[in-house]
């Protein structure tokens, strides 16, 4: 399973609107074919792994894969009606289908052609590998990410906006992650005129813009097209209060943006917690004191929050990266 993991972690930020999943063929305690699904409207991760097979046969093999095959017609055939007609005799995943509608079906056809199922192995692992699917799936809406650089203090920019460069390279090249991974990047205003940030990716063999979005009240996608740099056309949106944001959410999510990272400034980092649609975070902090009080602070805005309403995370980690320490947790 882990190997399947690691497959399935190639697919990531080009299966969307499709889950990424890792596919292994085992039998007699040896790997004899492996997989993943590569872009979507491709082939599954079992289908690859079928087509790598050496021998060419794998009658009597386990498969093992990262989520539950498919077991309806989309893009593709069902991956069950595949692993049948193999000959395979067990299938163990990961995790089950996120979708109500096909939670355990697949492994149901599969037991009645007399198949061996088993699930939940590193299921944790699994699920958080396509957390953003998942909640998609559920909720409709895209999973959102807000990323921040700052410095010791809290800091995202000196008293003019300056802000390139807080975090450090390795710590970009974790931007350029983030990004690959996503469907569509959200910046403020302020960020889009004092940057001109190009938000695609700049790193790695795979190449990717995904969608620009700029929350403004003023500039127009003409407007945004000549401030920032060449690549997807940039498209102004405006949402302030916890409804319109929520609706904005929804809209996203109907146009099949399963995730969304938002890399501020402080103002929409503090509207869109504010309006409660920010599930993870994800805080870059360099090691730098920057000081004085017209520095623009992480999470700007008007809100006044008292203690007991502030924002709470769960399930955080810290890491070091390069320089930077890298703070996530879950809202």
């Amino acid at each position: 399973m882990r190997k399947a993991l690691r497959l399935a972690m190639k697919g990531l930020g080009r299966t969307s609107p499709n889950p990424a999943v890792g596919a292994v063929v085992v039998r007699d305690s040896e790997m004899i074919g492996s997989g993943f699904h590569e872009k979507a409207g491709g082939a599954h991760a079992e289908i690859n792994a079928f087509s790598s097979l050496a021998e060419g046969d794998c009658a009597g093999a386990t498969l093992y894969v990262t989520l539950e095959p498919c077991s309806t017609h989309g893009r593709t055939p069902p991956c069950v009606d595949a692993i049948i007609a193999k000959g395979i005799k067990r299938v163990v995943a990961g995790t089950c289908d996120p979708n109500t509608r096909h939670s355990g079906r697949g492994f149901e056809i599969l037991n009645r052609a007399g198949i061996e199922t088993a699930c939940g192995i590193l299921e944790n692992e699994c699920r958080e590998l396509n957390e953003s699917f998942f909640h998609w799936i559920q909720h409709g809406t895209p999973f959102v990410t807000l990323k921040m650089a700052m410095t010791l203090d809290g800091k995202i920019a000196d008293h003019d906006g300056t802000s390139k460069w807080i975090s450090g390279p390795l710590a970009r090249r974790r931007v350029d992650f983030l990004r690959l991974c996503s469907d569509a990047v959200l910046v403020g205003s302020a960020t889009a005129l004092k940057d001109r940030p190009s938000l695609n990716v700049r790193t790695g063999k795979f190449k990717k813009t995904p969608r620009r979005l700029v929350a403004t009240s003023s500039l127009s996608a003409e407007e945004l097209a000549k401030i920032l740099p060449p690549g997807m056309p940039p498209e102004p949106l405006e949402a302030r209060s916890e409804g319109e944001w929520k609706a904005l959410m929804l809209r996203l999510g109907a146009e099949n943006v399963v995730s969304l990272l938002v890399e501020g400034g402080g103002e929409l980092a503090d509207s869109v917690l504010g309006a409660g649609v920010v599930n993870r975070v994800e805080f870059h902090i360099a090691p730098r004191i920057l000081g004085g009080n017209a520095s623009l602070p992480v999470v700007g805005g008007g809100s006044l929050r008292g203690l007991d309403s502030a924002v709470k995370l769960e399930n955080m980690s810290v890491r070091r990266l390069g320089g930077d320490l890298i703070v996530r947790a879950l809202v």
